[in-house]
């Protein structure tokens, strides 16, 4: 606690482990957005880079409950469904991880924000996207590709695995296990190549830790609410929440 408050003040981290509990709580509601609320929010008031430190662990752990809550089994199986989603995401993360200094993130964001923005849209007015069955591994593929490529360097690959999910139209329960799985995978990724970016290291990781607990409480209220919530009311809630998101990646890609 010593090492964190050396850079940050009493009241600046007080905020910030609400800014995880906010983020836990919507994260386990909906399964997806706690870094993207957490790096906008955090990233208000202190540097990008201890933003991005900061999401990272609680993420990990947040992911890792998810993941698990049906059991080992059925992640594996999620594993073995979605592999070439991961697999291309992964690569595309370790490569872009190592731009997070020096790659200007305004245009990338406003590539991201306005299609979510566009695809929630029109999917909240009635109108749902459907996939062919043939070819389906290229855009499995290019999907998983681009958001890990935006995941390495802002913390932030939900959008594009969210709307892939929903045009998919997975049931509740496995678009909640995918997505812990996938953005659990992914956040060991983003730890990994961080460290070798600078961004978690010895001032930053205290930060990272202090953020689990909270972010651990809001998970497990989320969770409570998305039990009582049907499919219908679950994908209006994804679709509500990823919108949210998507005019907030806008907003970022304009005045930063």
């Amino acid at each position: 606690m010593t090492a964190i408050l050396t850079f940050m003040s009493p009241e600046i981290l007080g905020f910030a482990l609400l800014v995880a509990l906010l983020a836990g709580v919507v994260k386990g509601m909906v399964g997806f957005a706690m870094p993207m609320i957490m790096i906008s929010l955090l990233g208000s008031f202190v540097a990008p880079d201890v933003a991005l430190a900061g999401l990272i662990l609680p993420t990990l752990v947040a992911n890792g409950m998810q993941a698990l809550r049906q059991g080992w089994a059925e992640a594996w199986s999620s594993i073995k469904r979605f592999r070439l989603f991961m697999a291309i995401g992964l690569v595309a993360m370790l490569t872009s991880a190592q731009l997070v200094r020096v790659l200007p993130q305004d245009t990338l964001l406003l590539m991201i924000g306005l299609p979510v923005v566009l695809f929630c849209a029109v999917q909240l007015l009635g109108w749902q996207l459907r996939l062919p069955a043939r070819g389906r591994g290229w855009i499995e593929a290019g999907i998983g590709g681009f958001a890990g490529f935006i995941g390495g360097f802002s913390g932030v690959w939900g959008p594009p695995t969210v709307m892939y999910l929903t045009a998919l139209d997975t049931p509740k329960a496995e678009n909640m296990r995918v997505q812990g799985v996938i953005y659990g995978l992914g956040a060991v990724a983003l730890f990994g190549a961080h460290i070798g970016s600078g961004v978690m290291r010895a001032e930053t990781l205290p930060f990272s830790l202090a953020m689990i607990i909270p972010a651990m409480l809001g998970t497990w209220i989320g969770f409570q609410i998305q039990d009582r919530i049907d499919q219908r009311g679950f994908r209006k809630a994804t679709l509500a929440v990823l919108l949210i998101a998507g005019l907030n990646l806008v907003r970022r890609g304009l005045i930063g």
